[in-house]
């Protein structure tokens, strides 16, 4: 349900000074501005290290600079180790949100189209960096931003200039004239900047995807369907032939990039499929041959189950078009109600939220969703963790508490397991080695 937030200005600009876009770049180690101490232990009352086994009771979890470098019981701690106690709280590795517009926040809709400068954007980006980081998500996959804002943030916390998740950034999406990404609406007179990429036909899309990959990004978005937060007529008509999406896959993988494919519709999440996509974001009307061929692909399906209860609920104040509240109140149960069946299924699931359409920080507030419509609670916290790692080819650096990972960890006082929304509650975030929440060292959230 990718929002849409163009801007009426050219290609900008900066984040605070931030560099300029460059290619893609792997996950960064801990920020040089908030060196993390040489030594930590941490004890753990409860550990769930995302494998999928029976946690652990009181764990010990020792740090060296930024990477985990042993976990187990009655491990010998260092001697001039820093000890943090977490002995009373559930340690968990940190949550990995795979579909997030970091850049965008919902505010008035025509306020959003018409009065905000990619410097208001670019600005706001970095608190909403600190919120997803502050609830617990220390990595995320940002499906979309205009004027390569996304790149310009992920540098910027990489070089440890302001704080935030690791991050993996589409840039602008690959979408069709007249389509999901394209502006509709308005005057033909009305020139928007660059939010979206468009593109029609094979030698198009390539060059498109080409020159995302030159301005910095780690994957390629293809909107394959129309949308619901968009206002063309249909929420899941393709909007690509099954050619142009096999270019789209087949460029980006020359050039090392896996494909999201935003897809609603049952055809478009077929064809995305055919084409080769490592995962199908939000897949609401999936069908039966979808879930089979999702299977026998081993694609993802991202799907943001609980960003309906937002829409519904806030929506029609912030004033947007009675077209869009109509696409979905039709979409949000079936799209809950494909979950259930997927999950059933045994697709690969990674957690997704498209947060952005709601307030940022509200990420972990998918996971009750995720369990009321069919997963247990241990497979909810994997999606957002060993799951999701995968899905971003990032499993040897995140998603697990093992020796060699980073030290990206949080904390929550109860037990996910026998109530899963403990995880809307995280005390303690540490990104790198670096504790950012909890254990006296919290800075203030802008």
């Amino acid at each position: 349900m990718h929002r849409l937030a163009p801007r009426l200005f050219g290609r900008s600009l900066v984040l605070t000074a931030l560099a300029a876009p460059v290619p893609a770049q792997t996950a960064p180690s801990a920020p040089a501005a908030a060196a993390a101490p040489m030594r930590i232990a941490i004890r753990a009352g409860r550990l769930i290290d995302g494998l999928g086994g029976a946690p652990m009771a009181e764990a010990v979890i020792l740090v060296e600079n930024d990477r985990i470098t042993a976990v187990g019981r009655g491990l010998a701690i260092p001697n001039g180790a820093r000890v943090i106690d977490l002995s009373r709280s559930t340690v968990l590795p940190g949550f990995i949100d795979a579909h997030t517009h970091v850049t965008s926040q919902p505010e008035n809709y025509m306020e959003d189209l018409f009065r905000k400068s990619p410097i208001d954007v670019a600005v706001s980006a970095h608190v909403y960096a600190r919120r997803t980081l502050d609830a617990g998500f220390t990595t995320i996959r940002d499906v979309g931003a205009g004027e390569f804002i996304d790149v310009a943030l992920r540098n910027a916390i990489n070089a440890g200039t302001v704080p935030g998740p690791r991050m993996q950034v589409a840039t602008l999406t690959v979408g069709s004239t007249g389509g999901h990404g394209d502006i509709t609406g308005f005057s033909p007179y009305l020139k928007f900047g660059q939010f979206s990429g468009i593109a029609d036909g094979e030698a198009e899309i390539r060059k498109l995807v080409r020159f995302e990959v030159k301005n910095g990004a780690d994957l390629i978005k293809m909107l394959a369907s129309a949308g619901v937060l968009s206002e063309e007529e249909s929420v899941g008509a393709p909007q690509f032939t099954q050619e142009e999406m096999n270019a789209v896959v087949d460029e980006a993988r020359m050039w090392g990039r896996k494909v999201a494919a935003h897809a609603h519709g049952a055809e478009a999440i077929k064809r995305a499929l055919r084409a080769g996509v490592a995962s199908v974001e939000h897949a609401s009307l999936i069908d039966d041959e979808g879930i089979r061929l999702a299977k026998e692909k081993g694609a993802y399906l991202v799907m943001d189950i609980y960003n309906d209860d937002y829409i519904m609920a806030e929506y029609k104040r912030l004033g947007y078009p009675q077209k869009i509240l109509d696409k979905e109140a039709a979409v949000g149960r079936l799209q809950r109600e494909s979950f259930r069946r997927a999950v059933q299924a045994g697709v690969k699931m990674a957690f997704g939220t498209d947060a952005g359409v709601y307030p940022h920080g509200w990420n972990g507030r998918q996971f009750a969703k995720m369990v009321e419509w069919g997963m247990t609670p241990m497979q909810a916290i994997q999606s957002a963790t060993t799951s999701g790692a995968d899905l971003l080819g990032w499993s040897d650096r995140v998603g697990s508490i093992q020796a060699g990972r980073y030290a990206d960890l949080v904390a929550v006082d109860g037990d996910p397991l026998r109530d899963i929304t403990e995880l809307e509650r995280v005390k303690f975030v540490m990104k790198g080695g670096v504790v950012y929440k909890g254990a006296g060292n919290a800075a203030p959230l802008p």
